[in-house]
């Protein structure tokens, strides 16, 4: 299983939400290259980027800030935010990013999700953002009828390797992550299920590994010290 610490950037300084709404936003760091730095340090191997500006806006708002972690440090990145075409999919390519997410454009444009998927294969991730089970798109701002979990089969038919689920309602809030949505989506391999929001605990680490999901996504557990970085990624590789 696979750690990704989460860098979320708005206003181009690093931030959190709470539950995926934009006015409980908490500035945890100026600079979010340098937090890239410490979590590299850390043991960490990848790295999970949101540009929180460019997913409400529909732009790459903080692209310069995002490049440049990409250009400095030796990590895996994965970027989500405000990629919404084939130009924007390119730009970070080009800049050294390893895999982009595609969000809103999956959901609103499906054709657009299936030739990008074709042209970069692998290098495309899907984030499927669910409230109530349902999926959310720009900004988390709206809600669909769209199942989340029926979602992320069509994404695995249609060729998609990875899928970001975050549950919304649990995100932030500190209080664990909605493991019984992870035992369903686990039903899905071999897609990739990354799990997002509210990882909180060692024990749901443990749980989601034991699960077979490829990834965690850690956010503010990590910046709040209630979860130890390098204690997280020696759990997934099943040293602890």
């Amino acid at each position: 299983m696979v750690i990704y610490p989460a860098i979320d950037i708005m206003g181009g300084k690093v931030v959190r939400l709470t539950k995926g709404r934009y006015d409980t936003a908490e500035v945890l760091a100026d600079n979010p290259l340098e937090v890239a730095r410490g979590f590299l340090a850390a043991g960490a191997k990848h790295l999970h980027v949101v540009d929180l500006d460019g997913a409400k806006a529909g732009e790459l708002s903080n692209f310069e800030t995002i490049g440049k972690i990409a250009a400095e440090l030796d990590i895996f990145i994965e970027v989500g935010g405000g990629i919404r075409d084939f130009s924007r999919i390119e730009k970070y390519l080009a800049a050294g990013v390893n895999r982009v997410i595609l969000g809103t454009a999956a959901v609103k444009g499906f054709a657009f999700l299936t030739e990008a998927v074709k042209r970069y294969g692998d290098k495309i991730a899907v984030g499927v953002d669910c409230k109530d089970g349902y999926v959310a798109v720009s900004g988390w701002e709206e809600v669909s009828k769209l199942s989340g979990f029926d979602f992320a089969a069509r994404c695995k038919n249609a060729g998609v390797s990875t899928v970001i689920y975050t549950d919304i309602d649990t995100d932030g809030a500190m209080q664990g992550t909605n493991m019984a949505a992870f035992e369903n989506l686990s039903k899905l391999q071999p897609l990739n299920i990354i799990a997002s929001g509210g990882v909180s605990f060692e024990q749901e680490l443990v749980k989601l590994r034991e699960l077979g999901v490829h990834g965690v996504i850690l956010g503010k557990a990590l910046y709040k010290g209630l979860i130890d970085l390098s204690h997280a990624v020696k759990i997934a590789d099943g040293e602890l």
